[in-house]
């Protein structure tokens, strides 16, 4: 009755029913349709946490299995913005401000962004972990993970190079056998309540993949034995940067590499880019008399002179095309040897004008200069040798001399190697293999002749004449008791606005010992030292440390047999 007295209202709130059912109808339906994988998605991300599992990066180790770089743990610190209230906030800026010194507003503005999940602090020093770890703040935690840890500090920086906070290599072999050394990351998955808390029942897990350990050539007691020497030299004369590296003629293995300036590879942002340059392989000089070796073995070779013809050194000055030539100490007449041995300009030139420039060149190619030594390192540059065209009337009185060319550390270290291995040229390389977490070595380096500069016999002769350098010539501060050693002093004038510089130079010395059968061959350079700046002086006395300390160290290693 009561229906039928009020028709027209009725029918509008059964039509208002009808309309918002019908509404109702197609918004599930637009749901259901068009939204549904968006909406199953999100609920997917509520209910469910994905935890990626970080994969032990690979340990780097030196030719005796001795770590270099490994993982050690470390806790990062996070923080659920979306669980706190601001007074929980406040209190946990308050504190966590002053355990790890870090701006408060900065972390305020973390703490104020509308996320799940921030980082608050990656990797923070275990010590700071220890403070806080019984602090209790709510939505604040803690996830355990692992950074890069160089136990010997900056023991072959330039080698080792560094990892980022997420353990990826930026430098070094860090970077260099990185796809090798950072592992695959595993996932697992966990179901959480309708309060994002985690239930702990595993819904998916993929088990993450270490990396491989990589074994380098290095010997972390001779990488020991060359920094300090380096240092000492490098601080003593004020130089502006200075490189040492040992390999082992035989075989091409880097035995130790160094520069300075130097940096530490776990705290690397602090030192400036110029201290993290490889400048061993990277920068490149006018080598000065050091490149006589190139004359030398070409005179020798090619049978131009003998060790005992005499050569008149015209008493320290010498006309080649326009320009005057200069002995630093003028000498009379000097047999060939003496004239590698007090590092006659003149005399050597006179060699070399007998040869022509086109020999000069062709050996100073067989000793790969201008090329690159593929060592590996990035960054490597091949320095310069002009081809004999290019050469104008006086070159031929500065390239065999060591001007006009431009070289590499790590050239010069294959060059004096090579003659050290009777004339036999090694590729030099840094690591020995790379092993699988199961031990399986997955790559190895083995030794690589990459050409031959001279006759065997050649290269005696060539060896007698160096070690006369450090027994009678320019190199006796590198004279080691009861070692027999040769090698070849440099001092070369730098280029400084177009014209070679009277007050700045590069020192350097190669050599190796012991002469009859040549275990370590050594380069050492020190760009502008001062007040001394003759190599012999301020260089030989570094590679007469080095040899002899290495020297004992492998004589006493496995009961005194040859260890490398």
């Amino acid at each position: 009755m009561q229906l039928q007295r009020y028709p027209i209202r009725v029918g509008i709130i059964f039509l208002c029913i009808f309309i918002c059912l019908f509404l109702f109808v197609i918004k599930l339906s637009l749901i259901q349709i068009f939204r549904s994988s968006y909406l199953s998605e999100k609920a997917d991300k509520q209910h469910n946490h994905v935890v990626d599992l970080e994969p032990r990066r690979g340990t780097i180790y030196d030719r005796d299995m001795r770590a270099l770089a490994l993982n050690v743990a470390a806790y990062s610190l996070f923080a659920n913005p979306k669980a706190m209230s601001v007074k929980q906030k406040t209190a946990a800026v308050s504190k966590l401000a002053t355990v790890l010194g870090m701006d408060s507003e900065a972390l305020s503005k973390k703490l104020l962004r509308d996320k799940s999940f921030v980082w608050l602090a990656r990797k923070i020093p275990q010590d700071k972990y220890e403070q806080l770890k019984s602090v209790k703040m709510h939505g604040i935690g803690f996830i355990r993970e692992s950074k890069r840890f160089y136990p010997n500090g900056e023991l072959a920086a330039h080698v080792m190079g560094f990892a980022n906070i997420d353990n990826a290599g930026l430098q070094g072999v860090e970077l260099e056998f990185d796809k090798y050394l950072r592992g695959t990351k595993g996932v697992a998955q966990f179901l959480r309540d309708a309060r994002q808390r985690d239930l702990m029942i595993e819904k998916d897990f993929i088990a993450p993949k270490d990396g491989h350990d990589v074994v380098l050539t290095i010997d972390e007691t001779i990488q020991y034995i060359a920094e300090e020497a380096l240092n000492r030299a490098y601080q003593k004369y004020n130089a502006s940067s200075a490189s040492i590296i040992v390999l082992d003629p035989r075989t091409g293995e880097v035995l130790a590499f160094a520069n300075r300036p130097t940096f530490r590879p776990d705290m690397p942002e602090k030192s400036p880019p110029g201290n993290r340059t490889n400048r061993a392989v990277a920068f490149v000089y006018e080598p000065g008399s050091v490149f006589k070796i190139v004359t030398a073995t070409a005179a020798l070779e090619e049978n131009a002179t003998n060790e005992q013809e005499i050569f008149f050194c015209e008493n320290g000055r010498y006309l080649v095309g326009n320009h005057i030539l200069k002995d630093a100490h003028p000498k009379g007449k000097l047999t060939f040897r003496q004239v590698i041995e007090q590092s006659s300009n003149i005399g050597t030139v006179k060699v070399a004008q007998r040869l022509g420039p086109d020999k000069i060149h062709e050996y100073a190619s067989r000793f790969h200069f201008g090329k690159k030594t593929n060592i590996g390192m990035t960054g490597e540059v091949s320095g310069w040798l002009k081809t004999t065209s290019r050469w104008s009337k006086t070159s031929i009185g500065a390239i065999p001399i060591g001007q006009e060319v431009t070289v590499t550390s790590i050239q010069l270290a294959v060059a004096i190697a090579g003659v050290a291995n009777d004339g036999v040229l090694m590729k030099p390389y840094f690591v020995k293999y790379i092993r699988d977490a199961n031990g399986v070595i997955v790559q190895e380096n083995k030794p690589q002749v990459t050409g031959r500069v001279m006759r065997a016999e050649t290269a005696v002769r060539v060896k007698s004449i160096l070690q006369g350098v450090i027994e009678n010539g320019t190199a006796m501060m590198a004279r080691i008791k009861d070692v027999s050693a040769g090698g070849k002093t440099g001092t070369a004038q730098k280029v400084v606005n177009g014209t070679y510089s009277h007050s700045k130079f590069v020192a350097s010395f190669i050599g190796f010992a012991p002469v009859e059968n040549p275990q370590l061959a050594v380069v050492v350079t020190v760009d502008e030292p001062h007040p001394a700046y003759y190599g012999g002086v301020v260089s030989g006395p570094v590679f007469k440390e080095v040899v002899e300390n290495s020297l004992k160290y492998l004589s006493g290693k496995k009961g005194g047999s040859n260890a490398l």
